[in-house]
Formats: structure tokens, C-alpha cells, sequence
């Protein structure tokens, strides 16, 4: 490992992390001012900081070519940044569009969280940027602040249209807790959640197949939401109820219609999975991840073979429930597993996966874990 004096020449000021997240329930709502329901993992990107006075923003990670970036601040546009870099990058960016006076900082990163597979490296990487930011420059941005000023990064600067709940999810998060969050007015409630002390796990199967929602596949599929809600007279999808969806469905063209089904049913699958977890049901949540996966992968559209796979062998192994984690095109499943059988479902899905001739997945368990904070 490199540290942060040998790349800049001095010590850093502090030591920030923000994590990456799984999604329990609530996929491709948050665009739709719909709700989620994810958990922060342990798995974060760490970020040794030292301020300049020069205007320069200087970025090396870990898991980079072992070369130092250095960009110009107040010359930061969207398109001028490639790779990795364009992340901390657009946050800077963005702070510096929203008024905030901030000026260039040594970086130095580190992360275990997996690349492409569906687990918000991306939100971790940014949130990350923007909490030392917060703390260095002392900017008044509370938590959510932060996070709506790292989803404007990767909207405008990066060029993908995500919603907030990645953003949210990284900042918000707490140790223990699932993240209920209404993503119309940010309103969020820590829900508990005692895996353990229910003899349960969730099992994270990371399919390896990386996906770059940058492709244009993630921006068609919200530019289709949003054509239905005005086709409907609605503010956003989130305005339209199981009890009318029948009807609504009538009144928009056939390719639409899948969309707008999966939106407003999976909303209804969050509200459903808080129902459980308030009744301390955490096993009814099996069936409802296993509905979601189909709802992705019938309706949206958005999931692939090795996904499909992931789902259909953990469940068949055993587990309660299964789907697909993430804005979809691979990435991760996520399965609810009592505790005696994990290493059981772990296998059977491997043994699925060198069957179907495809590369080994990546399985670990997920702990509800922290949010963005300073480590030193």
C-alpha cells in the first residue's frame, strides 16, 4: 500500500469513509419520487485529505494506475474529466455550482467496494469527497445536503440521471438500521434491523458482471417513466396507487405499460416490507424480494442471465427469498437465508454458476453498517 505522504509530500489533514449500499427493496423508484428501503454496507471508500491553496485538485486511489490526477478547479466541466477521477472530481464541481467557496485538496483513496456490481462504488466515492469537503471547508450541509450535492455531481457532471437513494444511502445509513427514505421530500426513518438476532443473513452474490449505467439503458428507462406520468397528468409515478393501475395502464401505449407497473408496484413492496420489519417479520421479507426480482426482470427489464441464475439457485438451495440489487444489466443479488443454510446457498449458487460455464461469483454477508463519517 502507498500512503498519503510518500504520493503528496506531507501528512493529510483527517481521514473520512463512506459506504457502499445494498438495496433491500424499492429498485428504480427513486427517479420516480417513489420510496426505498437499503442498508449501508461495511464495505467503504476511505479518503486521506490535506487542503491546497493552489486551486488543484489532486486525486490517486489505490485501485488506480498508481498516478497522480491533477485538475484544475476552477477549469472543472462536465465531459473534461475521464475515468475514475470524474467523481471526486464533479463534486467539487458541484459545491463550487451551488456557491459553496471551495478550493482544490490532496486526495488519496482507498475501497473495498466492488466496482460494477450494483453496490454504489460510484455514491460511496462521492459522498466520501463530499463529507471531507463538509468538515474541511465547513460548509453548512447536513447529511442530506450532501447527498443531493453528489447526485447533481453524477447527473450533470458524470452524465447519469440516477435518483437519490444511492447518495441518501451512503450518507444517511445507520449502524443496525434499514434506511426507509421518501425520496420526494428526502423524509427518512432508521428501521431496525436485527438480522442475527433473528437467526438470519443476507447473503450478497456479486454476479461479476459489471454494468455502466452511463451506457444510456438507465436514461431511457427514466425518460419512459417520465413520459408515462405526463401522459397520465401525473407529477411523477409515485402519484399513482395500486387501485389505479388498472386503468392507467389502459390509457398509455404498450411499451410503457411495464414500466409503469413495476414503479408502483415496487413502491408498494417497500410500504410492504416496513409493514414486516415493524411487526419483527423479517422472514416475510423473502417472498417480497423474490416478487421484486420478477417485477425487475419481467417488467423493467433490466436484469441478465447471471442475475436470473443468482435468484432462481439461491432460492431453489433453500433461501427465503431472493433478487436482484442495484440499477440492474448484472451487478449483485441479494438472498435472506437463515443462518445454518448460508454456506449451503453460497455453494449451490457457485455450483449453478460453473454449470452455466460462467465465472465464479463473489459471495459475503451484509451488516447493516454506518454512513459517511470521520475516522481521524
Amino acid at each position: 500500500m502507498t500512503d498519503f505522504q510518500s504520493v503528496h509530500g506531507a501528512a493529510p489533514t483527517g481521514v473520512w469513509a463512506a459506504p457502499g449500499r445494498v438495496n433491500l427493496i424499492g429498485e428504480h423508484t427513486d427517479y420516480n419520487d417513489g420510496f426505498v428501503l437499503p442498508i449501508a454496507l461495511p464495505h467503504a471508500t476511505r479518503a486521506a485529505v490535506r487542503l491546497r491553496t493552489d486551486g488543484l485538485l489532486r486525486l490517486w486511489s489505490e485501485q488506480g494506475d498508481g498516478k497522480v490526477t491533477e485538475l484544475d478547479v476552477a477549469g472543472l466541466t462536465p465531459g473534461a474529466v475521464d475515468g475514475w477521477a470524474k467523481y471526486p472530481a464533479a463534486v467539487v464541481w458541484a459545491l463550487r455550482e451551488a456557491g459553496h467557496q471551495v478550493g482544490g485538496a490532496d486526495f488519496w483513496f482507498d475501497s473495498d467496494v466492488p466496482t460494477g456490481a450494483g453496490l454504489s462504488s460510484s455514491a460511496s466515492l462521492e459522498c466520501v469527497v463530499a463529507t471531507a469537503y463538509r468538515d474541511l471547508y465547513e460548509l453548512d450541509l447536513d447529511a442530506a445536503g450532501l447527498a443531493l450535492i453528489a447526485q447533481r455531481a453524477e447527473n450533470a457532471f458524470v452524465g447519469v440521471p440516477c435518483g437519490v437513494m444511492d447518495q441518501m444511502a451512503s450518507m444517511c445509513c445507520a449502524e443496525g438500521g434499514a434506511l426507509f427514505l421518501d425520496t420526494r421530500d428526502l423524509a427518512q426513518r432508521q428501521v431496525p434491523l436485527d438480522l442475527a438476532g433473528r437467526g438470519l443473513r443476507l447473503l450478497v452474490i456479486d454476479t461479476r458482471v459489471k454494468h455502466d449505467l452511463a451506457d444510456g439503458a438507465y436514461a431511457a428507462l427514466r425518460a419512459g417513466c417520465e413520459r408515462a406520468a405526463a401522459l397520465l397528468g401525473l407529477p411523477a409515478l409515485r402519484d399513482l396507487d395500486l387501485p389505479g393501475l388498472p386503468a392507467a395502464l389502459d390509457r398509455l401505449p404498450a411499451e410503457l405499460r411495464p414500466l409503469v407497473r413495476h414503479v408502483v408496484t415496487e413502491d408498494a413492496r417497500v410500504e410492504q416490507a416496513i409493514a414486516l420489519l415493524d411487526a419483527a417479520d423479517l422472514t416475510g421479507l423473502g417472498p417480497v424480494l423474490t416478487a421484486g426480482h420478477a417485477s425487475l426482470r419481467d417488467d423493467y427489464g433490466v436484469s441478465c442471465p447471471e442475475t436470473d441464475l443468482a435468484v432462481a439457485a439461491a432460492v431453489e438451495a433453500g433461501a427465503l427469498g431472493a433478487r436482484m440489487t442495484g440499477g440492474g444489466f448484472g451487478g449483485s443479488v441479494i438472498a435472506l437465508v437463515d443462518a445454518e443454510r448460508l454456506d449451503g446457498i453460497a455453494a449451490a449458487v457457485t455450483g449453478a454458476f460453473k454449470a452455466a460455464g460462467y465465472a465464479d461469483p463473489r459471495t459475503f454477508t451484509a451488516t447493516p453498517a454506518a454512513g459517511a463519517r470521520r475516522l481521524a
